[in-house]
């Protein structure tokens, strides 16, 4: 008999939402988010239900595939035949893939999510789970000519996920008899189906004429360009239950499409927007943890004792502790936090912690106030914010919405389409042309001018600002 997979994922989902499993917010209103579906589920205003069978049926696929890596892949002989460990999905691991194979339509059948995201620290098994989920789309989805992908930026990265299933593979005679598969150094094929697995990177690739039934995206932080990522989930349209699938460390690039996905999941996780094809989960510590203390480290690393070693991350840790240049490559690699840069130049968790959306120009204009200009013309971004400093409070105030300028053909770019969101939600204003309109600058100080009680001075870096200071 098959293991009572639901039962552990509704388990593990109420002790996170209890506290009584060790997890970060986001990670907790993942699981909340499970158990208020779980509860609505067929009615209706939520036409998903939980198929037992076909979750259950993807994840003892995966515990029947073999470790490659590490001391678990190591052979044994069993009455003189060489055998490997297989996987085993820990609660944490079940509760993600159990969910994405087991909800459906209640009418038609067909998967509920179709694009998933999920962020979690080095070590964690990304790849392993990843290779094993498409080797199971590839094979056992009831899917002809499924077409699957690792796809990444650089051809060493796409192959990551694919080299894991691709050994997966080779090891299991009794996986590519049952299926008909034929593992190539490249590629893994089923010619009855005509289904195939290949890497897939955006630098020695055509993008061209893709139909894709799955797509495993590695490390989303590193892309610098969003291209890929929009090809592949445009090449989804004529499969009628895709997966594209977004596994991820935390990075330092807050402007690119991997941030942006990890937005979008957060208001969904937050239930700020509706998108109930859309699963994520992120595992990070929060704001207000000391990165420091053990205690909280499995809110990053949900296999911590497991494939994340507790010895290997105390002595990261400590290293951190000694040598501020280590501290940021910690806190994304090994706590999985989102920084400025990859030596940051401020604690950005802290930074955030002090946001107030509720603040705006109205409220400060009485308080003295200086402006900051750094001028850009064509790629750059020109920057404007105000600072503002309440002497009774002691404390100060900084204003930066609409206060960035670039002009319209940066906007536009392809490269940077996150630049027109931003300008949509009145962070980012554009300027027509090609390069960015100084004047629209100095309307805006005229402007503040105007409006505030005691602007006192504008500070400017002289490059490209001697005519405007003039």
């Amino acid at each position: 008999m098959r293991p009572d997979y639901l039962a552990r994922v509704q388990t593990y989902a109420q002790r996170v939402a209890d506290g009584t499993e060790t997890a970060g917010r986001l990670e907790r209103l993942a699981c909340e988010r499970y158990l208020r579906d779980a509860a609505r589920q067929g009615t209706d205003a939520f036409p998903y239900i939980i198929d037992e069978r076909r979750g259950s049926r993807a994840c003892h696929f995966i515990e029947l595939l073999p470790h490659i890596k590490g001391e678990w892949a190591r052979p044994v002989y069993v009455n003189g035949k060489m055998e490997y460990a297989k996987l085993r999905l820990e609660d944490w691991q079940l509760f993600c893939d159990y969910q994405i194979f087991a909800w459906v339509h209640k009418d038609t059948g067909l998967r509920r999510f179709q694009r998933t995201y999920e962020e979690i620290a080095r070590k964690n098994a990304k790849s392993t789970r990843a290779a094993a989920r498409a080797l199971y789309l590839l094979t056992a989805d009831n899917e002809p000519g499924s077409h699957c992908y690792s796809a990444a930026t650089t051809g060493e990265q796409a192959r990551e996920v694919f080299d894991v299933a691709r050994n997966m593979a080779l090891r299991e005679s009794e996986f590519r008899d049952r299926f008909g598969v034929t593992v190539g150094k490249h590629d893994i094929t089923i010619p009855e189906t005509a289904s195939s697995f290949r890497p897939l990177n955006a630098e020695g690739s055509t993008l061209d004429g893709l139909n894709v039934h799955c797509a495993i995206v590695d490390e989303l932080h590193a892309h610098k360009r969003r291209d890929l990522w929009d090809v592949i989930d445009s090449a989804t349209g004529a499969r009628s239950q895709p997966m594209l699938c977004a596994i991820t460390t935390a990075g330092s690039d807050r402007s690119g499409i991997c941030y942006e996905l990890r937005s979008h999941t957060i208001k969904v996780l937050e239930d700020v927007i509706q998108d109930e094809t859309w699963f994520g989960i992120i595992y990070t510590i929060d704001k207000d943890d000391d990165w420091q203390d053990p205690a909280i480290w499995r809110k990053a690393n949900p296999n911590l004792g497991i494939s994340v070693k507790t010895a290997d991350m105390q002595a990261a840790c400590n290293r951190a502790q000694s040598s501020p240049s280590q501290q940021a490559n910690f806190l994304t690699k090994r706590m999985n936090v989102w920084v400025s840069s990859d030596q940051a130049l401020f604690d950005m968790r802290a930074w955030m912690r002090n946001a107030d959306a509720t603040l705006t120009l109205e409220k400060l204009a009485h308080l003295p106030a200086c402006a900051g200009l750094d001028l850009a013309s064509k790629i750059d971004i020109a920057a404007g914010p105000l600072l503002f400093h309440d002497a009774a409070a002691d404390k100060y105030f900084l204003i930066t919405r609409g206060r960035f300028w670039l002009p319209e053909r940066a906007v536009e770019d392809g490269a940077n389409s996150q630049y027109s969101g931003w300008v949509r939600a009145g962070w980012l204003c554009a300027t027509e042309g090609e390069v960015t309109d100084f004047d629209a600058i100095e309307d805006r100080l005229r402007q503040d001018q105007r409006d505030l009680q005691d602007l006192r001075e504008v500070g400017f870096d002289p490059w490209q600002a001697t005519h405007l200071a003039n």
